[in-house]
């Protein structure tokens, strides 16, 4: 490594993400002197919010797990572990959209939670009970869920398999599939179980539903992504020391003779004229972007099969938001069967939406949909022909309410694709350049890219990085996992 002299170490972080954001927080509690560099005029990557009128829309529903460690520290971190509190209790409200209600209008309801009890018993009640399912299919469901926590999602074999083979070699129905495993799998995954790598959902799987009792409970934002991801991950930045340049774009990385790296920044808006370009002189980078982006950044031999980069695929997700005149979702949330609907969530509150006298009686509902390759270039008229009535189906009280607004966010690139054999093409944080280590979600976490994945891949970043310094770890970083 260069040699920075009497001062710090210098740290420039390319990309203002979760993975970005938490090597920057890591390096600097370190002691290091550390610039971020982000493009984009916030923090948060692809979680984040946007005003539109008087509501702030997030522009995607996040939930995580209470398995997930590492972006819990992030939220104890932040201060914003109150703002995204975790369920008591696993409990998802699930409706069938094909099948009607015994009693009442609607469609028939379902419930899947757990019970205090041990592992694996304390999903046995939920599924016993479960409405979705034919008693066979039930039966099949716990036998595949016992051969699934005989798996080791670490076994580079799983990572080839894809998952919906496996799920019919264990004797689970399209049914079984549709109202359980993909119920679950296409939000986590961000794909349906043929294309998802049988490695990634044993991950999902085991970690979250197989390991201990409480580990699915899940958590979300009660206010609007901007405030955990940007103002509150800002001030904290802020307070390690940590530099934060926005709306600046890296545009080339270069050793140097002495063993360093020169960071090129264009910043500003890209017209001709108007982007002022300066060079940082950095001892360490890390670049915490997406696989394309990190690609073109990279220095020649920096990586071996450094093309590997560009066979991940991407996988889209679509938003679609509605704000009704009346209250029609009487859940936080609910995930749907038999419909293309997947989960609907409530964001009036964390909106703003009940805070303004339009608002009033107003539900603003966002219906996430995972996986969405059928749809995501739909025109939002389409979308909303499309989509209406199938809530109408699973909502009885939006029949006939008014729409108030319908609006679409979409992210064609949300995660990298889960398909058999990512795995081989995932790199680790170490690169064979001194001194550059890689972040991100789509980096070999063992996790699908989820802001878990995120987060323990910038930490990752960190470890590395640190220990090409001969540094400690940061004590608050050792607890994060």
């Amino acid at each position: 490594m260069a040699d920075s002299g009497p001062g710090r170490p210098r740290a420039v972080v390319v990309g203002g993400g979760l993975a970005g954001m938490t090597a920057a927080m890591g390096l600097a509690d370190a002691g290091l002197d550390v610039t971020l560099v982000e493009g984009r005029p916030r923090l948060g990557g692809l979680a984040f919010s946007f005003r539109r009128g008087d509501l702030t829309v997030d522009n995607g529903q996040h939930v995580y797990l209470r398995c997930c460690a590492a972006y819990r520290w992030f939220l104890d971190e932040v201060g914003g572990s109150g703002l995204a509190p975790l369920q008591r209790r696993l409990d998802v409200p699930v409706l069938d959209a094909a099948r009607p209600a015994r009693r009442g209008p609607g469609p028939r309801g379902g419930r899947l939670g757990r019970a205090d009890l041990p592992v694996p018993l304390h999903l046995a009640t939920s599924l016993a009970r479960y409405p979705h399912l034919s008693l066979a299919e039930r039966a099949s469901v716990g036998r595949a869920a016992l051969a699934m926590k005989r798996l080791d999602p670490a076994d580079p074999a799983l990572d080839g398999v894809d998952f919906a083979g496996w799920l019919h070699r264990h004797g689970q129905s399209p049914r079984a599939v549709e109202a359980l495993w993909d119920l679950v799998g296409v939000a986590t995954l961000n794909a349906f179980a043929p294309d998802a790598s049988l490695g990634l959902a044993a991950m999902v799987f085991r970690t979250g539903l197989l390991t201990e009792r409480g580990a699915a409970d899940i958590g979300w934002a009660h206010v609007p992504l901007g405030e955990l991801h940007d103002t509150l991950a800002r001030r904290r930045l802020e307070r390690a020391g940590a530099r934060i340049l926005l709306r600046s774009r890296v545009t080339g990385l270069r050793r140097t003779p002495a063993g360093g790296w020169q960071v090129g920044v264009a910043a500003g808006p890209e017209r001709a004229g108007r982007t002022a370009t300066t060079t940082l002189a950095a001892d360490t980078v890390v670049l915490a972007v997406p696989q394309r982006e990190t690609h073109g950044l990279l220095p020649p031999g920096a990586l071996d099969h450094k093309d590997r980069l560009l066979e991940i695929g991407t996988a889209p997700i679509l938003n679609l938001h509605v704000v009704y005149d009346r209250k029609v979702l009487h859940t936080p949330f609910t995930a749907a069967v038999g419909t293309p609907v997947q989960w609907i969530f409530d964001r009036t509150d964390a909106s703003g939406l009940a805070a303004t006298p339009a608002g009033r009686g107003s539900q603003y509902v966002a219906v996430s949909q995972s996986a969405a390759q059928d749809d995501i270039e739909r025109p939002v008229a389409e979308l909303r022909e499309r989509y209406l009535p199938e809530l109408a189906k699973l909502l009885p009280d939006a029949r006939g309410a008014g729409v108030r607004d319908f609006f679409v966010t979409r992210e064609r690139t949300a995660t990298f694709a889960p398909a058999p054999g990512v795995g081989r093409l995932r790199p680790g944080p170490r690169t064979q350049a001194p001194g550059l280590a890689l972040a991100g979600a789509w980096t070999a976490t063992g996790w699908p890219a989820t802001m878990e994945s995120a987060v323990l891949s910038g930490l990752a970043a960190v470890r590395e990085t640190l220990g090409d310094l001969g540094r400690e770890v940061p004590r608050n970083l050792l607890a994060a996992v």
